[in-house]
């Protein structure tokens, strides 16, 4: 059953990188009459396919980094490369799929068009002009599409007969577990220098509170000497940054913005273009829950009238998690012939069965949306400072040549801001500092590579804005004389005295309980914590605690460093995993898949590397150049 879940999960990664690579390529600007990129094997890799799966992979490059990226960008960190290869991989998978007569019938695909979420409409019923329109939309034809998902079940099935069967090493995975699900007892308690009353037991009569080991907190002054000596044994910890004193010229959407007179039609127009953002009818938040027949649905809904079983219930019953069940917030127009009890219903109620598309189902209201309107007086200064900063983008587009053309001529900064109206500035500025125009990357970036003597060049913002940037000079990183830092040296004198007292008393509080002290008799207030395992981490302690827990003897007690401070800690017992514990048992079936899934993963690669050697490959170079220009 895993493997097969395991496929599927196969299939539907294929489908939503199919689809989803799709999306938004249109406004890429593909022109031309080649359509083939090259041949693999007796198969075609179409343009269309690398150009849709190149923008996609940009664009998710760009979600994760929070940055534009260029093709140039693209390239040089290697996602041409990257994209190019996975296809060819896959072309190379669809050959083979051929040549050993795997295929899918017709059935099977239009299961799985079915399927897709995107092709379905509120009611959860297939809209046949919607599939053939975001298809149009997207550079395909309905034959193309359903191609290239009867041959990703193909590749399903290839990859389901070369890595069937295959499980994790059972030694390998014991060795794991454990590693990770052992347990240690404990006993600890932390040594600090501030009073702090803590719970502690007397035997068998009533609590009594013990102050935590406390030491003189009155720490002594260190000497000039000292001093002087901490001073010049750490520089590093007193010396200034390099600081780059920089000239810009910074022209930002903000600032020309302001002096652009938006027309009012242009405001109303887009208040209108938006007018369901601002205008929506009254809505609910909805889940249904659709049977199989209703006979089904109405017992259902007599459980749950004579509080049998609640609706969570009755959604887990039909194998199902609530978020299957969420409809989110729809209008009455979304519902059909469920609008009228929906929306007569009070939020946490229940109705139906209602019939639907997809069979007799049961609607539960979970919150009532009233009717919202915004007026379009209210919208319009929003709406109005959104056109502006549009023109305003829009005119320093314009600008740009303008400006590159003068940096050209060897005009300087200066001459920018008086021709041009661009912001002049300057600032000192230091690796890590975000302030002001350093807030933006691009600027820290030129900023960090800039050299005395490089001509000014124009770079843009994400916002829209420009800025040219001039190295003036370089305060190299230098030591702050002694009167300047006198208050840190001190400080960090004072807090490693207090570390090594805290350690030194921790140690000698440790070998006493070691010797058979209790913890309360050394004036300690204990911390009991059971079951403790390599993953979890203790309240109060330091990263690397538990860690050192795990390396101590049973028995043993020894001083362990806090992030303030130190803590005795005994090891008072250590535990194997128990097999029949719930926790050790879901972590051993997470490992094996994992490492299953790891090995069928390595086997695939290595296979598809093989078949790929023994293939014949032809890629056209000008086609790909043709695809790069498209993205300029």
């Amino acid at each position: 059953m895993a493997e097969k879940k395991g496929n599927r999960v196969f299939v539907w990664i294929i489908l939503i990188l199919l689809f989803v690579g799709l999306i938004g390529f249109g406004a890429t600007g593909l022109t031309g009459h080649a359509t083939r990129l090259g041949t693999v094997g007796e198969k075609e890799l179409e343009v269309q396919a690398y150009a849709n799966a190149l923008q996609s992979r940009i664009r998710a490059f760009e979600s994760q980094t929070g940055e534009a990226v260029s093709l140039a960008q693209a390239q040089q960190i290697g996602l041409d490369r990257a994209v190019l290869g996975r296809l060819v991989t896959e072309r190379v998978l669809d050959n083979e799929a051929d040549r050993l007569g795997l295929s899918v019938g017709d059935e099977r695909v239009r299961e799985q068009v079915l399927q897709i979420g995107a092709f379905q409409g509120l009611d959860g019923q297939f809209d046949r002009d919607a599939y053939r329109e975001a298809l149009r939309r997207n550079g395909l034809t309905v034959s193309e599409f359903e191609t290239g998902l009867r041959e990703g079940e193909a590749r399903a099935l290839l990859e389901s007969a070369v890595v069937n069967g295959i499980a994790a090493p059972q030694p390998h995975v014991d060795a794991m577990i454990d590693f990770l699900m052992a347990r240690r007892d404990i006993t600890w308690a932390p040594v600090t220098l501030s009073p702090a009353a803590a719970a502690a037991p007397a035997g068998d009569g009533p609590r009594v509170l013990l102050p935590e080991i406390t030491l003189d907190p009155e720490i002594p002054a260190p000497s000039e000497a000292e001093i002087q000596a901490r001073y010049e044994a750490a520089p590093e910890a007193y010396t200034a940054p390099e600081r780059r004193e920089i000239t810009y010229a910074w022209l930002r959407p903000e600032t020309v913005s302001e002096s652009i007179e938006v027309p009012e039609e242009d405001v109303r127009a887009l208040y209108e273009q938006r007018i369901d953002d601002y205008v929506q009818e009254e809505r609910r938040l909805v889940e249904r829950l659709v049977y199989p027949n209703a006979e089904a649905a109405t017992e259902a809904k007599a459980r749950l009238d004579a509080g049998e079983a609640e609706f969570e219930a009755l959604v887990e019953a039909r194998g199902l998690d609530l978020s299957d069940a969420d409809l989110g917030d729809v209008a009455r127009g979304d519902l059909g012939d469920a609008a009228e009890p929906v929306f007569a219903a009070e939020a946490g109620e229940v109705v139906g069965p209602v019939e639907t598309g997809l069979g007799p189902a049961l609607f539960r209201v979970n919150a009532v949306l009233g009717a919202e309107e915004v007026s379009f007086e209210e919208a319009a200064p929003d709406l109005r400072g959104e056109l502006a900063r549009a023109m305003a983008r829009r005119e320093i587009q314009d600008a740009t040549d303008e400006i590159e053309d003068l940096l050209a001529g060897g005009a300087a900064l200066e001459d920018l801001a008086e021709r041009t109206g661009m912001e002049l500035g300057s600032l000192s500025w230091s690796e890590g500092e975000t302030d002001g125009i350093a807030a933006y990357a691009p600027f820290r970036q030129a900023a960090a590579v800039a050299e005395q003597g490089d001509f000014p060049e124009l770079i843009g913002f994400e916002d829209g804005g420009v800025f040219a940037l001039r190295l003036d000079g370089v305060t190299e990183p230098a030591l702050r004389p002694l009167d300047e830092v006198r208050e840190q040296v001190v400080a960090d004198i004072m807090a490693e005295t207090r570390q090594t007292m805290l350690t030194e008393r921790a140690e000698a509080l440790a070998a006493e309980i070691a010797g058979g002290a209790s913890f309360e008799a050394a004036g300690l207030a204990p911390r009991d914590v059971d079951a403790l395992t390599r993953r979890d981490f203790v309240e109060g302690t330091a990263p690397g605690f538990v860690t050192e827990i795990f390396e101590m003897e049973e028995g043993e007690t020894r001083a362990i460093a806090l992030p303030e401070g130190a803590a005795v800690v005994r090891l008072d017992a250590t535990a194997a995993p128990e097999a029949d514990d719930p926790a050790v048992a879901a972590e051993r079936q997470a490992i094996e898949q994992r490492l299953a899934g790891s090995i069928a993963q390595d086997i695939y690669a290595a296979y598809a590397t093989e078949v790929q050697a023994n293939t014949e490959i032809r890629i056209d170079d000008a086609a790909i150049q043709a695809v790069h220009s498209s993205f300029r």
